[in-house]
C-alpha cells in the first residue's frame, strides 16, 4: 500500500531499535550528498535521512533539491548527531515531486513576512507557517471541544442573510443581477424582487440574531463560521473576511456571560500550552529574536510563553465603562496628551486607549461593562439608568478587544422602542421580535474573533499572518 507511511512526528519521538519505515515529506536541506532534512508537516522538526555515499545513483542525488517531496525507506538507528535522537538510514529513495531550486521562491533563508504575504500559497512551508497554522487548527477543535463538553448544540447560520446584526451598514451585497442594465423600479431604484433571492441581501457580519433563535429552543448553542465586513480598514488587525466564535445562552445574564467568556479564552489557552507546546516554543523563540532588535523601553515584560501562562493563572479584571474612561482621564498618558484620540464619557474607546488599560495600568485581560447605549447596537439591554447598557468586552494584551457581547434586551417593548431609536426597522426582523413575543427568557452572548484569538496565543503582529488567504482592500488573491 502506497501510503503505509509514519508521519515524522511520530518518528521522532520513536525509539530506534533497527526497525524499517516508510517515511514521506519534502527536502528542507541536502548537504554532502548524504544528509537529507526532510519535513511532512506534521512538526517544525525535521528528520535527518541519510544516504550512505556510493549506494545512490548521481542522476537521483542531483535531484534531491530544497522542497522535492520523497518517498523514503529505511532503518531507523540511534542519531549521531546533536538535537535529534533518531536518523534515518535509506535504503530506497523514490522522488515523487521534482523541485527546481532555481526557480522555487522559498530559498532556505529568512524572509520577511511580507514577502511571504505575496506567496502565501507557498508560506504554510515555513517553519513560523507551519506553527501558526498547527495552533490555529488546535484552537479551532478546542472551541468545538469545548462547548461540545458544556453540552452547547452548534448551529449553522446563514451565510448568506437579508439582516444586518450589527447595523454597521458596512456589507458586501449578494446578487446575480447584472452589474449594467440592472432592473429598476419606478423610483430609478434597483428593483430587487426581481433578485434571485427576491430582496437584498449580503454577505453575513454575525450570525448572532439567528443564533439567539436557537438558545431559545436549545437553552445554549454556538456558531462558528465565516462573517465579512467591507469596511476600508487597511490595519494589522482587521479582515474583510473573517471567522467567528458566537455562543448564545438563554437564562443567562451579563455576569454569567463575562463569567463563561474568561472560562472559554483560559480554557483554548490552556489546551494549547498541553498540545502544541513544540509550536509555541518556536514562536516564543521567534518573538524573543525579534524583541532584541527593539530598545529596552519597548520590549515587552513578558515573553509568548509567560503571557499565556499569566492569563491562564490570573482572574480577569472587571471594570465598567465610566470606570474605564475615569482611569484614563486620571492617566499620565492623558495629561501628558500621549493619546491621538480624545477621552471623555460616551466614546467609542479606540484601540490605544483599550491597550493602555491592559498593557499599562492592569497589566492582565479587562472585561469592561455598562457602556453608554449610543454607542452599542439595539439588541443589547438597557440599563436601570436608561444610558447604559449590559454590554461587555473582553480587552487583552497586544490587540485590544478580543472578544464583544452583551446581555440581550428581552423586553419586548424596550427593543421595539430602541430599534425605532436607531431606525432598525421592526417589519424586517419580525421573526426576531417572535421570540420576545413567545417565552422570552434573559438571554446573553458574545462573540470572539477567531483571528484575533490565534494572533494573541502565536504573538503575531498582523491579523493577515493567521488567517491562510486574507481578504483585505484590494487584495483577493489566492
Amino acid at each position: 500500500m502506497f501510503n503505509k507511511r509514519i508521519r515524522i512526528k511520530e518518528v521522532l519521538g520513536t525509539e530506534p531499535q533497527q526497525q524499517e519505515i516508510t517515511v514521506m515529506g519534502w527536502v528542507r536541506t541536502f548537504r554532502n550528498n548524504q544528509f537529507v532534512a526532510l519535513n511532512d508537516g506534521s512538526t517544525n522538526n525535521n528528520l535527518q535521512v541519510v544516504l550512505t555515499l556510493g549506494e545512490f545513483d548521481e542522476a537521483l542525488l542531483k535531484r534531491i533539491t530544497t522542497s522535492a517531496s520523497l518517498k523514503v525507506t529505511g532503518i531507523l538507528v540511534p542519531s549521531l548527531g546533536k538535537g535529534q535522537k533518531v536518523d534515518l538510514k535509506a535504503t530506497s529513495v523514490e522522488i515523487l515531486g521534482d523541485c527546481d531550486a532555481e526557480k522555487y521562491p522559498l530559498q532556505p533563508k529568512k524572509h520577511s513576512l511580507e514577502f511571504l504575504r505575496e506567496i502565501a500559497h507557498l508560506r504554510f512551508r515555513t517553519n513560523t507557517f507551519g506553527a501558526v497554522f498547527r495552533v490555529r487548527h488546535a484552537l479551532a477543535f478546542a472551541i468545538h471541544k469545548f462547548f461540545n463538553d458544556k453540552g452547547f448544540v452548534y448551529l449553522h447560520t446563514p451565510i448568506i442573510t437579508a439582516s444586518d446584526a450589527e447595523g454597521a451598514g458596512e456589507m458586501f451585497r449578494v446578487t446575480t443581477l447584472p452589474l449594467e442594465g440592472a432592473p429598476t423600479t419606478e423610483e430609478g431604484k434597483i428593483d430587487f424582487s426581481q433578485d434571485f433571492f427576491g430582496r437584498s441581501t449580503n454577505l453575513t457580519v454575525s450570525g448572532q440574531l439567528e443564533g439567539e433563535l436557537g438558545a431559545t429552543a436549545f437553552g445554549e448553542i454556538y456558531t462558528f463560521g465565516p462573517t465579512f465586513r467591507a469596511e476600508n480598514s487597511n490595519t494589522a488587525r482587521h479582515l474583510a473576511e473573517f471567522w467567528m466564535i458566537e455562543p448564545e445562552m438563554a437564562f443567562y445574564d451579563i455576569e454569567d456571560n463575562a463569567n463563561l467568556a474568561e472560562e472559554f479564552i483560559q480554557y483554548l489557552i490552556r489546551y494549547v500550552m498541553e498540545h502544541n507546546a513544540d509550536d509555541l516554543a518556536f514562536l516564543n523563540q521567534r518573538l524573543l529574536d525579534e524583541e532584541k532588535q527593539k530598545p529596552q523601553a519597548e520590549r515587552s515584560e513578558l515573553d509568548l510563553l509567560q503571557k499565556l501562562q499569566f492569563v491562564v493563572d490570573n482572574q480577569f479584571e472587571r471594570i465598567t465603562y465610566t470606570e474605564a474612561i475615569d482611569i484614563l482621564l486620571q492617566s499620565s498618558h492623558y495629561k501628558k496628551k500621549k493619546f491621538q484620540y480624545d477621552v471623555k464619557w460616551g466614546i467609542d474607546m479606540q484601540s490605544e486607549h483599550e491597550r493602555y488599560l491592559v498593557e499599562k495600568h492592569f497589566k492582565k485581560p479587562v472585561i469592561v461593562t455598562n457602556y453608554p447605549k449610543d454607542i452599542k447596537s439595539f439588541y443589547m439591554r438597557l440599563n436601570e439608568d436608561g444610558k447604559t447598557v449590559a454590554a461587555m468586552d473582553i480587552l487583552a494584551p497586544g490587540i485590544g478587544e478580543i472578544v464583544g457581547g452583551s446581555q440581550r434586551e428581552e423586553r419586548y417593548d424596550v427593543l421595539t422602542s430602541r430599534m425605532e431609536e436607531m431606525g432598525v426597522p421592526a417589519d424586517e426582523l419580525w421573526w426576531y421580535l417572535d421570540t420576545r413575543r413567545y417565552g422570552t427568557v434573559p438571554h446573553a452572548g458574545f462573540g470572539l474573533g477567531f483571528e484575533r484569538m490565534v494572533q494573541f496565543v502565536t504573538g503575531m503582529g498582523n491579523i493577515r499572518d493567521v488567517i491562510a488567504f486574507p481578504r483585505t482592500p484590494k487584495n483577493a488573491e489566492f
